[in-house]
């Protein structure tokens, strides 16, 4: 089956990263939101879903808040066609309340992260057992556009994805941020702090990114000497295990709140 038309219920934030990307397929997208006053580029915008009058979607995207799903999506159930499909990126809601509200239509989940926005997201997908493979295959391949997607066979493991991926471009700019201001301590213009320590992530992760090792400890080593400065510096950093049980703690506690949401 083709997907060519969809229809997005609302588009924030997120919903607009997501659709820069998505607008370079094949499909046509409208989009319901009485919040917004233009569409975005590769769009049609309707303030008023009684516009839509009795027009089909293959599928429809859940982009409003969680707390609006039971509120607002069963209005729209009836523009399913049939053998469409739900996807939602409402952060927490699970698939049994989305199909619900959606009379009970598959449905497949995403948990993208901010990068989505440069097209260097790294998205969680999960698909009810009901959504069949042409249905996943679409999903996953939307979700391609805007970055790479990890498939999780568990709506658990989604939530995982979200205490990793979702949350982690918060940790990755608080560690920069960090690590700036030590670079400013140590003399250095907030200017020239952010070009060394921003040139020097970006660059370490790309070299990460293309080497064969998949131990990035051997990494780490080959940048090592011996009683050198960096053997100081990550003694300080991660000498007592520190770092590696402080992440292990970000980590649980980013999964314990999103098990408390859903």
């Amino acid at each position: 089956m083709q997907f060519n038309h969809i229809l997005m219920i609302g588009c924030g934030k997120m919903g607009g990263a997501l659709l820069k990307h998505w607008s370079n397929g094949s499909e046509d997208f409208t989009i319901v939101d009485p919040a917004l006053d233009k569409a975005p580029a590769g769009a049609r915008l309707v303030n008023d879903a009684e516009a839509l009058g009795e027009d089909k979607f293959d599928v429809v995207i859940a982009a409003i808040k969680p707390q609006m799903i039971d509120d607002i999506l069963p209005g729209h159930a009836h523009r399913l066609a049939e053998g469409g499909y739900v996807l939602s990126i409402a952060a927490g809601c699970s698939t049994d309340r989305l199909a619900r509200a959606m009379n009970d239509a598959p449905v497949v989940r995403v948990m993208p992260n901010l990068p989505a926005a440069v097209g260097q997201g790294v998205s969680g997908l999960y698909a009810a057992a009901d959504a069949d493979s042409d249905q996943l295959a679409h999903a996953r391949a939307l979700m391609e556009r805007a970055g790479s997607v990890v498939v999780v066979d568990s709506e658990d493991k989604l939530d995982r994805v979200t205490a990793v991926a979702g949350s982690g471009p918060g940790y990755v700019f608080e560690i920069a941020r960090a690590y700036v201001a030590a670079a400013e301590d140590l003399g250095f213009t907030r200017e020239e702090a952010r070009t060394m320590v921003l040139g020097t992530m970006a660059g370490t992760v790309a070299m990460a990114m293309e080497d064969d090792a998949d131990d990035l400890g051997s990494l780490r080593n080959s940048v090592t000497s011996k009683g050198g400065t960096t053997a100081a510096g990550l003694a300080a950093l991660n000498g007592g295990d520190e770092l590696s049980r402080l992440m292990r703690a970000t980590l649980q506690a980013a999964y314990d709140r999103a098990v408390e949401l859903r």
